[in-house]
C-alpha cells in the first residue's frame, strides 16, 4: 500500500518529488513560527554580546541555541541543567589531560585519539543528545588551540570561555523559554496529532456524503503524508515526558501517520460507495472525532470495534488501524500515566541502559574516532589550524547520524556550502565591507538565522541543512568580536568544514555501510525478537533486579522502533536499480510498524500479569496458562524472525493451540466459585489476551 510519498517518484521522477517534498517540508505547522521566532531571538541575544563584550567562541554559543531542546519549560531546563554540568566535567578534562600530555607529542596523540573515541561513545550512548556532544564539543573547540605555541594561561583561559560561551547561550535560551511559555498554547505534539485527525475525519465524510473530495482536504492529506512522522518523532525524543508517557505516544504517532498515509492514498480512488459503506464511512468519521477530543482532553479513548465487509478500498484497513489505537492505553488509568513496570517517578537516566552491552554504541565511537582523528592529522601534519573546523564539524555532524542515510550527506554539503559559501562568503563580499554598525550586522544575522531556523525545525530528514546552514555562517563571521572580511580566514573555515563531512562520508557510509533498506530490515527483525524477549524475563524475587531488566529491552525495543522509522524515511532519498523492490519492503515494514507498536505497549501491561504484581494476580491454573502462552508468543516471534529472513520456519499453528487453551483456563476459572473481584481481574485479563493473541495472528500470517 504505496503512500503519496512513494507514490510521487514513480509517476512524476525523482525531481518533481523532491520538490513537492521541500515544499512540503517548509509548511508551517502548528508553532512553527514561534518555536523559529524564540530560536532567533536566543541566537541574536548570543551574538549581540559576543560582538558588545568582545567574547571568543561566539559560533559556538551561538548554534546551541539553535539545537537545544524547545518543547517545554522543564524539558528545556532539563538539557540545560544536564549541557552545563557534562560541559563543565569537560572542561576539568581537558586542564587533567593536557596537564600530563602537552610536554609528549606521541602521548598527546594517543590522548586526542581516546579522548575522540570516549566522545563519540558518549553521543552514541548518552540519552540526551545535546549533552552528549557537550564533552565532545568542548575538546573539538580547544584541541587546535592548546596545540599553538603561546602561554599557558591564555590556553586555560580560552577553555573556560568556551565553557562560559555554553553556560550563557543555555541560559538565554532557558530564559527566553520561561518568558515566552505564557503565550504558549498547550501541548504542540497532541495538536498536530489532531490535526493529522481533522484532514482524515473531512475526508471520509466528504466520501460518506457522496461528494469530491476538494482540493484543501487533498492537499492537506497530501502534505502530511509526505512529511511523515519524523519531527512529532523527534519532539518525543527530546522531551522530558517519561517513559511510559513516550511509548504511548510514539504508538499513536505511527498509528495516527499510518492512518493519514492510507488516507493520503484513498484521495486517488474513484469511490463508488453503498448505503452500508457510507455509514461505515460516517461511523469511522465520528469514532476519529472522539478520538481527536479524547486526545486534546486528555482522556483515555474507549475501545471501538468495527465489523463486516467493506466495498470501499483501504476502508477496513483504517478501521482496523483507527481500532488499535484505544489499545494503546490499555490499563491506564489517565492520559499521562500508564503502570508500567518502571516508575515515572524514577529519575532520569543519563547513559543507555545498554551502554555497555550493546555493541552498536562501540562501533559508533570507534567509527567517529577515525574520522575526527583523520582531521586532526591531516590539518596538524599540514600545519594548516585553519582548517580544525574540521574535527568540530565530525562532531556537530554525529548528531544525526542514524544508519547509512545517504541524504545525510547531502543535507550537511548543500548546508555547508549555502551557510559557508553562498551566504557567508557573499556576505563578505558584497555586504559587510558597507556595514559601519552592529545594527546592520545583527539585520543581516537575524535575516540568515531566520532561514537557518525555519529549515532547522523540518522534519529530521531536512533539519540538519538548517543546522550545517547556520554553523558555516556562524564559524565564518562569529569565531572573532569583528566583521571577518578576510576571504582567506573564511575559506580555511569552509574548507575544514568540507574535510569534516568528507571524512564522515568516507567513514560512514564507504568503510561501513549498507543501504538504507538493508539496515531497517535488520532493525525489524531485530524488534521481532526483542519483543519475543520480553515475554521470556525470567523471574526474580528482588523486584528491582526485575524491573532493571524489563526496563533495559523497553528502552532497546523504542529505540529501534524509531530507528526502523527513520531508516524508512531514508530510503526514499536512495535512487537505483533496486529501488522499486525497496519501496515496496518499506511499505509492508511501515505498515507492520504501528502493529508493532501496539503489542509492545500491550506486553508492558502483560508484564505485571506475568510476575504477578500486587493487584494483578491470577489464579494459579491461568498463570500457568499463561507462562506456556508467553513461551509460545516468544518462540512464534523468533519464527516470523526467521521467516522474514527467508527461512521455512513457523509456529502459527502452536500459537494458536497455547492462545485457546489459556482461554479455556480463564473460561473454567469463571465457572468456579471465584470472587467478583477474581472475575473482574480475569476479565480485564481475557481481553488484553484477545488483543494480544489476535494481534499476534494477525502478523503472523502476513509475514
Amino acid at each position: 500500500m504505496a503512500t503519496v510519498a512513494q507514490n510521487l517518484p514513480e509517476s512524476s521522477g525523482p525531481s518533481v518529488w523532491f520538490w513537492e517534498f521541500l515544499k512540503e517540508e517548509l509548511a508551517p505547522y502548528p508553532g512553527r513560527a514561534a518555536l523559529v521566532a524564540r530560536m532567533v531571538v536566543c541566537a541574536t541575544l548570543v551574538m549581540i554580546i559576543t560582538m558588545t563584550f568582545r567574547l571568543p567562541y561566539g559560533s559556538h554559543g551561538a548554534i546551541f541555541t539553535l539545537i537545544i531542546s524547545r518543547e517545554s519549560p522543564r524539558a528545556t531546563l532539563k538539557h540545560v541543567r544536564t549541557t552545563v554540568i557534562t560541559f563543565a566535567f569537560s572542561a576539568i578534562y581537558i586542564f587533567f589531560g593536557t596537564m600530563f600530555t602537552l610536554d609528549d607529542p606521541m602521548l598527546r596523540l594517543l590522548w586526542i585519539i581516546g579522548t575522540l573515541f570516549i566522545a563519540f561513545y558518549a553521543i552514541s550512548a548518552i540519552t540526551d543528545y545535546v549533552a552528549a556532544t557537550g564533552f565532545g564539543i568542548l575538546i573539538a573547540l580547544t584541541i587546535s588551540f592548546w596545540d599553538t605555541h603561546v602561554p599557558a594561561e591564555l590556553k586555560v583561559e580560552n577553555t573556560l570561555w568556551a565553557f562560559a560561551q555554553t553556560t550563557m547561550a543555555c541560559a538565554i535560551t532557558l530564559l527566553v523559554e520561561l518568558v515566552f511559555s505564557g503565550f504558549r498554547r498547550g501541548d504542540d505534539l497532541r495538536r498536530s496529532i489532531a490535526e493529522r485527525l481533522v484532514s482524515v475525519g473531512e475526508l471520509l465524510n466528504l466520501l460518506a456524503a457522496d461528494q469530491p473530495v476538494d482540493n484543501r482536504t487533498k492537499k492537506s492529506l497530501t502534505r502530511f503524508a509526505l512529511t511523515g512522522t519524523s519531527r512529532l518523532r523527534q519532539v518525543l525524543r527530546v522531551s522530558a515526558y517519561s517513559l511510559a508517557y513516550r511509548e504511548q505516544l510514539g504508538a499513536v504517532v505511527a498509528l495516527v501517520g499510518r492512518l493519514v498515509d492510507i488516507a493520503a492514498n484513498l484521495t486517488y480512488f474513484k469511490i463508488q460507495s453503498s448505503d452500508n459503506d457510507r455509514k461505515r464511512l460516517r461511523a469511522l468519521a465520528q469514532h476519529i472525532a472522539n478520538l481527536r477530543a479524547d486526545l486534546l482532553s486528555a482522556r483515555i479513548p474507549p475501545p471501538i470495534e468495527f465489523s463486516g465487509k467493506a466495498e470501499v478500498p483501504l476502508l477496513r484497513e483504517m478501521e482496523k488501524t483507527v481500532a488499535l489505537i484505544p489499545d494503546v492505553f490499555t490499563n491506564s488509568n489517565d492520559f499521562n500515566t500508564n503502570p508500567t513496570l518502571q516508575s515515572d517517578d524514577s529519575p532520569p537516566r543519563l547513559f543507555a541502559r545498554d551502554a555497555l552491552s550493546n555493541s552498536d554504541h562501540l562501533k559508533f565511537g570507534l567509527k567517529g574516532c577515525l574520522a575526527a582523528s583523520l582531521c586532526y592529522i591531516i590539518y596538524t601534519s599540514l600545519a594548516w589550524p585553519g582548517i580544525s573546523t574540521a574535527v568540530v564539524t565530525c562532531l556537530l555532524t554525529a548528531l544525526t547520524t542514524v544508519g547509512s542515510s545517504r541524504q545525510k550527506q547531502v543535507l550537511r554539503v548543500t548546508g555547508a556550502i549555502v551557510g559557508g559559501v553562498v551566504v557567508g562568503m557573499g556576505a563578505q563580499v558584497f555586504i559587510l565591507p558597507y556595514l559601519d554598525s552592529i545594527v546592520g550586522f545583527t539585520l543581516l544575522f537575524i535575516a540568515v538565522t531566520m532561514v537557518a531556523a525555519w529549515f532547522a525545525t523540518s522534519s529530521p530528514r531536512l533539519s540538519y541543512f538548517g543546522v550545517q546552514l547556520a554553523l558555516a555562517f556562524y564559524i565564518i563571521n562569529l569565531q572573532e568580536f569583528k566583521f571577518q572580511t578576510s576571504l582567506t580566514v573564511a575559506r580555511d573555515r569552509v574548507l575544514g568544514i568540507l574535510l569534516g563531512l568528507f571524512m564522515m562520508w568516507l567513514v560512514f557510509d564507504q568503510l561501513w555501510s549498507s543501504p538504507a533498506v538493508e539496515e531497517m530490515k535488520k532493525s525489524f527483525i531485530n524488534n521481532l525478537r526483542l519483543l519475543g524477549q520480553l515475554l521470556s524475563v525470567p523471574q526474580a524475587k528482588d523486584i528491582r533486579v526485575l524491573i532493571e531488566q524489563t526496563s533495559s529491552l523497553r528502552e532497546k525495543i523504542n529505540t529501534n522502533l524509531d530507528k526502523v522509522r527513520l531508516l524508512a524515511d531514508a530510503v526514499l532519498f536512495e535512487f537505483g536499480p533496486s529501488r522499486q523492490q525497496d519501496l515496496a519492503l518499506r511499505r509492508q515494514i511501515v505498515r507492520w510498524q504501528s502493529q508493532m507498536r501496539t503489542l509492545f505497549l500491550m506486553e508492558t501491561t502483560w508484564l505485571k500479569y506475568r510476575h504477578q504484581l500486587p493487584g494483578f494476580e491470577l489464579p494459579e491454573g491461568v498463570r500457568e496458562a499463561q507462562l506456556e502462552f508467553d513461551a509460545e508468543f516468544a518462540r512464534t516471534l523468533e519464527s516470523m524472525a526467521d521467516r522474514f529472513e527467508g527461512s521455512q520456519s513457523t509456529r502459527k499453528v502452536e500459537f494458536e493451540n497455547s492462545f485457546k487453551r489459556l482461554e479455556q483456563n480463564i473460561q473454567t476459572c469463571y465457572s468456579r466459585d471465584s470472587s467478583e473481584q477474581v472475575n473482574a481481574q480475569l476479565q480485564t485479563f481475557q481481553s488484553l489476551c484477545l488483543r494480544i493473541g489476535t494481534l499476534t495472528m494477525s502478523l503472523a500470517n502476513e509475514i
